[in-house]
């Protein structure tokens, strides 16, 4: 029997033959308070696996504490056997330990071997008896019971008892472990254990005293390199796991072989020296691995999205997946890499739709993209003017098939062919206008804002300043909800409304690198209201009237964000995880400049790249409601926010 205080985990832990809902509690506690990264992990997964992965992670967590942090290796072979004499009891169905009052629950309702749970046993006995390992197969033989337990205890939490998904989770269980153990040397020296295979050191000069005495050289560089080898190709092995099971699971197993391959480069980065120092893997490099799984996931793990089927009655719901023509096909894929190349935001919320209504989302986002740069770049005005009314012709050509006269000085011709990009981006286009009812209105509209950009540097009331914001941005927000596809007439208004909110955030964060543009996009009426001039826009700091300018602009923001949020239920489901996180993450930002108290003449206000990835992961595998799209951090200081490009809304 453990006694009082004998390891530290006995901390908040209830009496034996306690209720369920007390075991329970404490096996919550114990996940959330131990590991780092086990509130990640378990957030993706659904709701109602939470608390059996918490009861699992708790039985583990305890053997593993059984076995390392019990100084005498004697005590630790008997606390070991007290707590396998436990797991039979569970079994039996006679739990007395909180850990298996809670874990009987999750045995009985995912009918789990025991099988799993003595093998981690085994493993954990063996670290008090085993100190060297003479070959791989040993150390491979080791992994077998310390950590491939773990991934089959996984899979059969989420429903999966096949062989072959169980061999790939082998592999990248094996490759996890072998990863730590390279990571972890100098520790493992410590507690005078040796994971590398000796005759692996041999074979490169090393004998078993010098890595006890910690000689570091070529010697143990190429040790090293052959060891991470060996793991990579394990690594290998197991990925296609990720795509062979639910969703949520995925993006976790995608993260774990992430997490281990980054801990190898890791050890290469710091130069292999892995008997003094521990190579470790930043928060921001995790939260970086989280994107990236993310996005690895969005972008393949759709496919069962297209299925569903949605009647045709809804306007902008035509997204079966066209018979493309190659030249269209190709367009939507230079459609892509435009958007891709932004680096925009908008860009990581197209993976959350279907593939077609994906592509749309790109093609409309490569035309504004492209539009706006002929705005931005350069100082010839009248080029700039010429370039906005080829779009325009060309743009009428794609779409009447038809020629059109592009300014006063230029013959009939195809307009097209004198725009870089635009025989590349308008096929696409015009496919998606056609399949999602987009009025053409809506885009020459966008060049108008764009034009407007090129001699309106300010604007002398609210209401002015709204027909621009419609422009560049309410734009953005009526041709993305047809893509989204929509019944209620009610939902343009929405999308409008939002299209404005995003401007104008956009507008309070840039308003200090506006004016360095020549422009000043906050109404002449409200800089007279607080006693603003221009010129506070040129200092390094914004002052006191400045900052109440800005507050009672941000509150118009925030009243459109409130009206707007209704659109998320009047759009099509499949949508409304790309809509949620749009909004979501505007409203992040928004929320981050008041926290800020409006000091946006420095840094320009960013949200962290960790946020961003988490918001992208509350949009895949969230709920999506109008009381959860506007991020709120503070209820009293309204919200918090999040993201732009440039100086319009997408």
């Amino acid at each position: 029997m453990l006694l009082p205080g004998e390891i530290d985990i006995t901390r908040h832990a209830p009496k034996p033959c306690c209720s369920p809902e007390e075991a329970q509690k404490y096996t919550r506690w114990l996940a959330t308070h131990h590991y780092e990264n086990f509130n990640v992990v378990s957030w993706l997964l659904p709701k109602a696996l939470h608390q059996h992965f918490y009861n699992v992670y708790a039985y583990c967590r305890w053997a593993d504490d059984l076995g390392d942090e019990v100084p005498e290796a004697a005590r630790a072979l008997d606390l070991l056997r007290w707590w396998e004499h436990e797991l039979d009891a569970c079994y039996e169905g006679k739990p007395s330990h909180p850990v298996f009052v809670a874990l009987r629950e999750t045995v009985v309702a995912k009918d789990i071997p025991k099988q799993p749970f003595a093998d981690l046993l085994k493993a954990f006995r063996q670290d008090q008896t085993v100190k060297r390992y003479s070959d791989w197969d040993a150390v491979l033989g080791y992994c077998v019971n310390s950590a491939n337990p773990v991934g089959l205890l996984v899979l059969y939490l989420c429903g999966y008892r096949d062989e072959h998904r169980q061999r790939l989770s082998d592999a990248t269980c094996t490759a996890l472990q072998l990863a730590n153990f390279w990571q972890d040397v100098s520790r493992d020296l410590e507690k005078g254990r040796i994971y590398i295979p000796l005759d692996a050191a041999a074979a490169q000069g090393l004998s078993e005293s010098d890595i006890v005495e910690r000689r570091f050289d070529e010697r143990y560089v190429r040790l090293m390199k052959d060891l991470i080898a060996r793991t990579r190709v394990l690594f290998a092995e197991g990925r296609p796991l990720a795509k062979m099971v639910d969703g949520r699971l995925s993006v976790d197993l995608e993260m774990f072989t992430r997490g281990g391959l980054a801990v190898l480069d890791a050890i290469e980065a710091m130069g292999y020296d892995t008997l003094h120092h521990r190579p470790a893997v930043s928060k921001v490099k995790q939260a970086a691995l989280l994107g990236r799984a993310l996005v690895a996931h969005l972008a393949g793990g759709n496919s069962r999205s297209n299925d569903i089927a949605t009647p045709l009655a809804v306007v902008g719901a035509r997204h079966a997946a066209p018979q493309l023509g190659t030249a269209t096909a190709e367009s939507y894929e230079h459609c892509h890499r435009i958007a891709r190349a932004s680096h925009s935001n908008f860009y990581y919320a197209f993976f959350l739709l279907p593939k077609p209504k994906r592509d749309g989302l790109a093609a409309l986002y490569a035309f504004m993209r492209l539009v706006d740069d002929v705005a931005d770049e350069g100082a010839d005005l009248a080029a700039k003017q010429r370039g906005l009314a080829k779009w325009r012709a060309a743009l009428d050509q794609y779409i009447t098939g038809q020629d059109q006269v592009f300014d006063g000085n230029a013959a009939m011709a195809a307009p097209a062919s004198a725009l870089r990009d635009a025989a590349e981006v308008l096929p696409a286009l015009v496919d998606t206008m056609h399949r999602y009812r987009l009025p053409a209105r809506y885009l020459h509209d966008l060049i108008s804002g764009a034009e407007m950009d090129l001699t309106v540097q300010t604007y002398p009331t609210f209401d002015r300043l709204r027909e621009y914001c419609y422009r560049v941005a309410g734009t953005v927000g009526l041709t993305c909800t047809h893509v989204f596809g929509f019944r209620d007439a009610r939902a343009l208004d929405l999308a409008e409304k939002l299209g404005l909110a995003f401007q104008l955030t956009n507008i309070i964060r840039d308003v200090h690198e506006d004016y360095k543009l020549g422009r000043v996009y906050l109404p002449e009426e409200d800089l007279q209201r607080y006693g603003v001039s221009s010129e506070d826009f040129s200092s390094s700091e914004a002052t006191l009237g400045v900052r109440e300018l800005l507050r009672s602009e941000a509150e118009r923001a925030w009243q459109l964000y409130e009206e707007g949020s209704a659109l998320l239920g009047l759009i099509d489901a499949d949508s409304r995880g790309a809509l949620w996180l749009l909004v979501h993450t505007y409203t992040a930002l928004l929320s981050r400049i008041e926290s800020v108290d409006f000091a946006v003449f420095g840094a320009r206000v960013r949200l962290p790249k960790a946020e961003k990835m988490m918001f992208i992961a509350k949009a895949r595998f969230g709920r999506h409601t109008e009381e959860n799209i506007l991020e709120k951090r503070d209820r009293d200081r309204r919200r918090t926010g999040g993201t732009g490009s440039r100086r319009r809304a997408g």
